[in-house]
């Protein structure tokens, strides 16, 4: 086996990786990246939450980080470590400025930060926290490669396609890692006289892994998108004693449309390829159980579908609307990546074209009457019936006297064309993982650092707990940018 040493070696090229890097470098510390892939460019985020950044203040954007810290908290209902809040949200605006200045301004991006994010509803507090990566056309810039480049310029240098196997310790010390060619499967060995920082993100794709940490997460979810996400990384340093969170926490779109009569237990499907996206899932449709029958306020973070989906037969949902609905999104006034027209994803043409497909492909029913759509759904005619009727009753009247879902939020589905989709989750990212200090050092089950071992990024734990808070939109890849950015700072020490 060959030997190479080095002062840090990043675990992972994505978010927190690509950041770890750039920031051991700028350092001085001399810095090797290992990833499984050929690239990761398509992975960096194109969204990104902070809190006093030059962009917002340029906008005129003010954020109580008091609110929005105790907010997060009580969100997780103090699940996490709240000193590791406060070092995402007191190093957050420094990190995106430092990706706007040294990244995206000299390619001719900059970021675009959200102005009207923040309001308050019975169910809702949102919050201004995102900033787009885009330019003076507005549109979506992917800047991954351009993180790689900056690395490389300040002499950090990658392997790709090599995969972290063990770390390698010397009487509790982390000294390096070794690593598997996943074409060649060739072994080396790497020393880190530094340290190693783990960012190889979560464990969504490894089902055993799944069934092991999240059970419930293998039931309300049909997709995991990123099916890179084997949990090497933790399991790596679980060897060595590392602590984990011993709770799940994810990250989940209501996106995932499957066929009629979907077993959950059989359908967990783990791809790049958006098989049954579903966007409009994201949207506070009428949203039924497998028996037709209404349960909850639509109107609720992503995953709160999917959370009440597991008290239902199927652990699954069913949406419908109609076309009065399609040219009327823009009411709806959502968030984050479920944003109509730019800076969200679609517009309502595209919206209307992804639809279509999916009736193509047998995601989505459309039907020219209730009863018609309660049978291409398998959902009994008289239940969704009732709920429809119900459901129009209460738009009419200007308020949802059953779960007390925002009056601007209720649009009658009064003539067709109709449609329904079933749908369970998209696992974009398991959250929960290895505990970590403010230094971003990983502990041991006693809560003691183990030298010379740091994370950062969803492989790294503490700051999650249960369900994402979307709206604090672009906090998952702020989290992992900031930490990154902490974590190559203090391994290059």
């Amino acid at each position: 086996m060959n030997t190479n040493e080095y002062d840090v070696i990043v675990v992972g090229a994505s978010n927190a990786g690509g950041m770890a890097a750039c920031a051991a470098a700028e350092k001085g510390a001399r810095v090797l990246v290992i990833d499984k892939m050929k690239s990761t460019n398509f992975l960096y985020r194109l969204s990104l939450a902070a809190v006093g950044t030059k962009a917002q203040k340029k906008a005129g954007i003010e954020i109580d980080k008091y609110q929005l810290i105790n907010y997060l908290s009580a969100f997780a209902q103090d699940n996490v470590d709240q000193k590791l809040l406060w070092t995402w949200v007191n190093n957050s605006a420094s990190t995106v400025d430092w990706l706007e200045d040294n990244v995206l301004k000299p390619h001719g991006a900059h970021l675009y930060p959200e102005t009207d994010a923040h309001y308050q509803t019975l169910i809702n507090t949102a919050f201004p926290t995102e900033h787009d990566v885009t330019n003076d056309k507005h549109e979506d810039v992917f800047y991954g490669d351009w993180v790689v480049e900056k690395a490389k310029e300040l002499g950090a240098e990658f392997l790709w396609q090599t995969k972290l196997e063990h770390l390698i310790t010397e009487d509790g010390t982390v000294t390096g890692v070794l690593t598997k060619n996943t074409k060649t499967s060739e072994l080396k060995e790497f020393k880190a006289k530094k340290g190693v920082i783990i960012c190889s993100g979560g464990y969504g794709s490894n089902e055993a892994l799944m069934q092991k940490w999240n059970p419930l997460g293998l039931k309300k979810n049909v997709y995991s998108d990123s099916p890179r996400d084997d949990g090497s990384g933790q399991l790596a340093a679980v060897e060595v004693g590392a602590w984990r969170d011993e709770e799940p926490a994810e990250i989940i779109f209501d996106r995932g449309s499957v066929p009629v009569g979907t077993n959950t237990n059989e359908y967990y499907i783990k791809s790049w390829e958006d098989i049954g996206y579903f966007w409009m899932g994201s949207y506070p449709l009428l949203k039924l159980n497998l028996n037709g029958d209404r349960v909850g306020n639509e109107s609720a973070p992503y995953e709160f579908d999917m959370n009440r989906a597991t008290k239902q037969p199927g652990y699954l949902q069913v949406a419908i609307w109609n076309d009065a609905t399609m040219d009327n999104l823009e009411q709806f006034h959502t968030l984050g990546c479920a944003r109509l027209n730019w800076p969200g994803f679609y517009n309502t043409d595209e919206n209307k074209e992804e639809i279509n497909t999916r009736i193509k492909e047998g995601f989505i029913q459309k039907a020219d009457t209730v009863e018609e759509l309660a049978k291409k759904l398998n959902l009994p005619v008289e239940n969704l019936k009732n709920s429809v009727d119900n459901y129009n009753k209460m738009c009419a009247q200007g308020k949802d006297t059953e779960f007390g879902k925002e009056s601007f939020r209720l649009l009658p589905l009064t003539e067709g064309s109709y449609y329904g989709a079933v749908y369970g989750g998209r696992l974009l990212a398991t959250l929960d993982g290895l505990r970590v200090n403010t230094k971003m050092q990983v502990l041991n089950t006693q809560g003691n650092a183990i030298p010379h071992l740091y994370a950062a990024g969803n492989a790294s734990g503490g700051f999650f707990w249960g369900s994402y808070p979307d709206h604090v939109p672009g906090l998952t890849a702020s989290h992992a940018q900031t930490f990154g950015r902490l974590a190559g700072q203090q391994a290059a020490l």
